[in-house]
């Protein structure tokens, strides 16, 4: 009967073109809570919903506020298709076992969502020094391992290639991972770029329910460098893989696309070289993308784009400008105001 229920919950959500990778977290969840509950659905309450939350809650190792809510949504949703009359799970519940299924998870003792950003809050953009010393430290990782005659130099370089692409074009580390060199294209604005000008973007995050997003990113004046070390890469690096057939931009030394792992790891090892908050982690690029560029003074609906935000709300949360650059604003504004012999120093 449990089994049933599951696989329905599952169907429903094929149905609405949910991708493989939520249906099965989600399936694992609602099995995870029946493991620690030791009740079948229909036997379940509020109160073994409460005493989960506790346990997650709990120990040297607590789940983060957003993890557990999310949790708590998930299971509700599976109780909702059990409540549901249409699928007939009410009156089969009560009639063989003489009681129909609750809802576990209510608004009295569910999290609630009053904030539009519940990530981690150690979450931050890097700013322009610690942005150096990354990238600085993934080159050195380069060097360390040709002083020593290793093996290891060329994925190295191709590493410190992945990190910078991530951080030019403030992509995803799953953008990262599913670029091909096909989807580096021209400008015809800023022909000085060549060939990369532009990065089109066919994976993005997509809606629920929804294929991926596509969008196109373009290479801003501030960010030209990598103009030269992407065409560094294609002409000198890449093609020392021997694998040129594949269309991934970023290859293992097998052949195959470099994965989202390798790329986070990528970024650990770089992190922790440069003496980097070890809170930081490689979605922290996107952040400080999109805090540079506001600080390049580019509009937000040209960020947003850039950053394939639906929200302008979603691109916000993301910004998290230096002391310099408030005190600019603050000075521009002084001396509109003031003019520009104005004392900084008076007070009255």
């Amino acid at each position: 009967m449990f089994e049933a229920m599951v696989q329905g919950w599952a169907q429903q959500q094929r149905a609405r073109f949910l991708r493989e990778s939520t249906i099965g977290p989600r399936v694992r969840l609602v099995q995870r809570f029946a493991e620690f509950t030791g009740l079948y659905p229909w036997q379940w309450t509020p109160e073994e919903g409460e005493a989960w939350v506790s346990d997650l809650r709990s120990g040297s190792n607590p789940l983060r506020f957003s993890t557990v809510r999310g949790y708590q949504v998930e299971i509700g949703l599976f109780c909702s298709y059990l409540l549901d009359p249409r699928y007939g799970w009410i009156s089969e519940c009560a009639s063989r076992f003489g009681q129909p299924p609750l809802q576990v998870f209510h608004e009295d003792n569910s999290v609630i969502h009053v904030a539009d950003y519940e990530g981690d809050e150690g979450r931050r953009p890097l700013t322009y020094d610690e942005t150096q010393a990354l990238f600085d430290a993934a080159d050195g990782r380069v060097s360390q391992i040709r002083a020593l005659r290793r093996k290891g130099a060329l994925p190295a370089l191709r590493d410190a290639v992945a990190l910078k692409y991530c951080y030019a074009y403030g992509m995803r580390r799953r953008e990262v991972s599913r670029s091909d060199v096909v989807d580096l294209r021209r400008n015809s604005k800023f022909p000085a770029f060549g060939r990369f000008g532009a990065v089109t973007v066919r994976s993005g995050k997509a809606s629920r329910g929804g294929p991926p997003k596509r969008r196109t990113v373009l290479t801003v004046p501030e960010m030209s460098w990598i103009v030269e070390i992407l065409d560094h890469y294609l002409t000198e690096i890449r093609s020392e893989f021997d694998h040129n057939e594949h269309p991934a931009l970023f290859l293992t030394e097998r052949g195959s696309r470099l994965g989202v792992r390798a790329i986070n790891a990528a970024f650990t090892t770089a992190r922790d070289a440069a003496g980097l908050d070890p809170k930081l982690d490689l979605h922290s690029l996107r952040h400080s993308y999109v805090t540079h560029l506001v600080e390049f003074d580019y509009p937000e609906r040209f960020i947003q784009e850039q950053v394939g935000h639906a929200l302008s709300s979603t691109t916000a949360v993301y910004v998290g400008v230096s002391n310099e650059y408030r005190n600019g604003l603050l000075m521009q504004s002084i001396h509109a105001r003031y003019g520009r012999h104005f004392d900084h120093g008076t007070t009255s």
